[in-house]
Parts: structure tokens; sequence; C-alpha cells
């Protein structure tokens, strides 16, 4: 197995296996959740699948590729086990973040290291960090050692107290700081305020008409619709409409089995799981329109989720999301969808000026400075940029600065000492779509650990 440096990626699992046993976490929610992550970044890399396998016993090369689709959601948000330790405020929250950083970290090392999975891992990493407010990590790098004297402090140290929950105006706080998304926070702050009076009613013994709190979500790729419910999911918590306040992310591949009979109960499973939290469903509309039109399989699992829709009414909200016309011939499609989803939120595409806000919030998480010159190069980007239906919006920012940071690292692979500065600054150059193969590449053993180039995707690629 290649290596750029740092940890394996044995090793980041078993350390990251340990922190999930002190934090409650299923070892084997853990581990699949792990080696999805670092499928999804090293998907790009020659040998990966190979190398991959090789800490994944009796896996093959469909495993890889099938765990990399599951994995691709979390290239720039957090896990669903680190959600919900989140959410739950839980002490082992950083330390979570900080074993998923180096899950990330040891992806580098899967086959031949290329610039776009260094790219990948760092933008990945830093979204762990940062959801869990612990601080940023350099890919490809490993913490120091603790001292002899710290050491002996962990010891004698007593566990963090569980954090206390955030508030609804602590979590309508962050939903207004996200970039854009003005009609998408007012319609959230609306929704808040009628059921938190329903509730007040009800705690009062007031008749109080029943409102349905599952959502639809429409709108292109990248408008932040995970984000949102996200947030949703904390603030129905907060609320007390909620008792964990997890949210669930999945598609069809998740609920969808291979055979009829088997679909209601892989449903019921994932509903189960978000019992209590939000279950998120992206491209719902799959589940009732195949490619050949009628679709039985997804159909069992849209009835098997009315059903269980109904059964856990008081504990669960569902929230389905895609393209806004899709959307709303699925809701059509069954009854018991339209008389449940009936309040959509419409998430607009994100302005230049809001994806230059995005790409810089994203560089300043991943610890990287856009310098202005490159902010301004941007700019040129975006209005070359067409803006279709498959635009990717914050994902197109997203993968923008993936691809920065592999050129970055490209550029300065002949700089024996760097200097701060020039380990952070993205300039113009990161962010061309030049083609970066070297005239005549140097063989591995003359290059050492350092980078191997390959053919960048063209920008506003979908993940």
């Amino acid at each position: 197995m290649s290596s750029v440096g740092g940890t394996s990626l044995k090793d980041a699992l078993a350390a990251l296996l340990t922190v999930a046993g002190r934090a409650g976490v299923s070892e084997d929610t853990a581990r699949a959740e792990a080696l999805s992550l670092a499928a999804a970044l090293a998907e790009s890399a020659p040998g990966a699948p190979a190398d991959w396998a090789a800490v994944t016993p009796g896996a093959t090369t469909q495993d890889f590729f099938d765990a990399a689709v599951r994995g691709r959601r979390w290239r720039g948000s957090p896990t669903a086990v680190l959600i919900e330790l989140v959410a739950q405020g839980s002490p082992e929250k950083v330390a979570y973040a900080e074993a998923l950083a180096e899950v990330a970290s040891a992806s580098c090392s899967l086959g031949e290291p290329t610039m776009r999975v260094i790219g990948n891992a760092s933008v990945a990493a830093a979204a762990q960090l940062q959801a869990a407010g612990a601080r940023p990590l350099q890919v490809g790098s490993t913490p120091p050692a603790p001292t002899t004297t710290e050491k002996k402090t962990e010891e004698v140290v007593a566990p963090e107290a569980a954090e206390p929950e955030r508030s609804v105006e602590e979590l309508l706080a962050e939903l207004d700081e996200l970039t854009g998304l003005e009609k998408v926070k007012r319609e959230v702050h609306r929704q808040v305020a009628v059921l938190r009076v329903e509730k007040l009613r009800t705690d009062a013994g007031l008749k109080s008409p029943t409102i349905t709190r599952h959502l639809v979500f429409v709108g292109n790729p990248g408008t932040g619709k995970t984000t949102v419910a996200r947030l949703v999911s904390g603030i129905y918590k907060a609320l007390g409409l909620l008792s964990k306040g997890q949210l669930v992310e999945v598609d069809r591949s998740e609920l969808v089995a291979g055979y009829l009979g088997q679909t209601a109960t892989k449903t019921a499973e994932v509903v189960a799981s978000a019992a209590g939290g939000v279950l998120f469903i992206d491209e719902a509309y799959s589940l009732t329109s195949g490619d050949q039109g009628t679709d039985q399989y997804g159909r069992e699992a849209v009835d098997t989720l009315v059903k269980e829709m109904e059964d856990r009414r008081d504990d669960l909200v569902v929230i389905v999301a895609g393209y806004p016309e899709p959307m709303e011939t699925f809701i059509a499609a069954n009854p018991g969808l339209a008389s449940r989803f009936r309040t959509t939120i419409g998430f607009e595409d994100y302005t230049d000026a809001e994806l230059t806000d995005i790409l810089t919030g994203l560089a300043e998480a991943a610890d990287y400075e856009l310098t202005e010159s490159a902010l301004t190069h941007f700019q040129v980007v975006l209005e070359s940029t067409p803006r279709g239906r498959s635009f990717g919006n914050g994902r197109f920012a997203r993968n923008t600065l993936e691809a920065a940071i592999g050129r970055h690292a490209w550029r300065l692979r002949d700089v024996t000492a760097p200097t701060t500065e020039q380990l952070r600054q993205i300039l113009p150059e990161d962010l061309t779509d030049e083609d970066l193969h070297p005239p005549a590449a140097p063989s591995t053993a003359e290059v050492g650990t350092e980078l191997v180039s390959e053919e960048l995707p063209e920008q506003g690629e979908q993940a």
C-alpha cells in the first residue's frame, strides 16, 4: 500500500472504533461509516479498491464503489454518527470528529496518491472538525504523541460532562448565519413559530389543530437542503417535538432491496433508525418512477414509509427532497404522502456573491486562504459557467476548492521548505483547469512520497 505519510487506514479505523466504543456507538456502524467515507474520498485513485479491500476482509471491488456511493454525502458534511453525537452533546464528539479526520487523511494512502484525493480529504476532514467545534487538522499529518505529563493528566482527569443541548434560539441563529437562503430561513422561522404555539396550546390543555411536521424541500443540487434538514432536526428536538433529534440521510438504494417483500423490511429498519429524529430522503421521486415507468419496488418502499410515518407520528419527522417538478409528481403518487406533506420549502440557486462566500468559508474551515486575485479569478470562472439544472451550487464551490487544494499541492511539489503563507494561500493558477501532468513523470522511486498528479474533472462536476 502506498502512503503519503501519516496514519494508515487500518490504524485510523482502529482509533476510530476505540472512540466509538467510548461514545456507545455500534462498532459495525462506525466501521461501515468510516470505510464508506474513505472509499468516497479515494474513489478516483488508481489501485484504491485493492488497498481498501485489504482492511476490509472479504470485500470486492464492487463493495468499494458501493461504499463510495454511500460515503459521497460526507465529503463536505459531517457523518451520520457524528451528527448524532453532536445532537446529543456527547463528550466524545470532538474525539470522534478528530478520528474521522484521521480516516480522511488515511484515505490518501489508498492506491496511488493523487491531487484530487488530497483535496477531497482536506475538505472532508474540515467538515467533520467544524461540525464538532474541533481544531483544524492538516491532512496527511499525524498529531504529536502526548507527553508523559499529558498522559498522566489524561489518566486522572474525570470524563468531560455532556454539553448542554442547544436552544431553539441558538439553532435558529445558526440557520440565519448560513449564506443566502433568505426565503428558506423565513419559512423555517414561520414553521417553528406555528409548532411552538401548537405545543404550548396542547400542554395547556387547549384544542389545537394537528399540524403536519413533515416537509418537502425542493431545489437544485447543492442548495443547502441537507444542512437545513440537520438544523431542523435539532430545532424540533429543542421544541420537545422529537426525543433524539438525529438526522438519518438516505436515498433510494438504502430503502429498496433486490426482491419484493424484502424492501418493506429494509425500509422499516431505516425508519426505525430515524425514530426520535428526522429521516431525510434525497431524490425521493426515484421511489415512484424508475427508468421503465412504474416501479413496484419503490412503491413498496413508499407504502411502508407511509405506514411507518403513521405508526411513529409522535416521534418521527420525514423530509423528502429533490427537483421541484418530479417532487410534485412524487407527492401526488400516493394519497398517504399528499396528506402528510403539506409544507414545501423552495431552495433557490446561489448568486455569484453567495458562492464566493461559500468558497471562502470552506477554505477557512480547511485552514486555507484565497488571495484577492484568486477570488477575482473565481468570479471570472463563475461568469463563464453555465447554470443549467445540473449546476452544483454549493457543491460547485466545494469541488472547486477540492481541485484547487490538489493543484496547490502540485504547485509546491518542488518547494523544499514552504512557508506557512505558501502552505495556506490558494492562488489564481490553483483555480484553473490546466492539464497538470508533467511532460515526463518521475518514477515512484524518484519522488518517494511526493504526490502523483491526475487528470482533474471539469469544474462543476457532480460528486
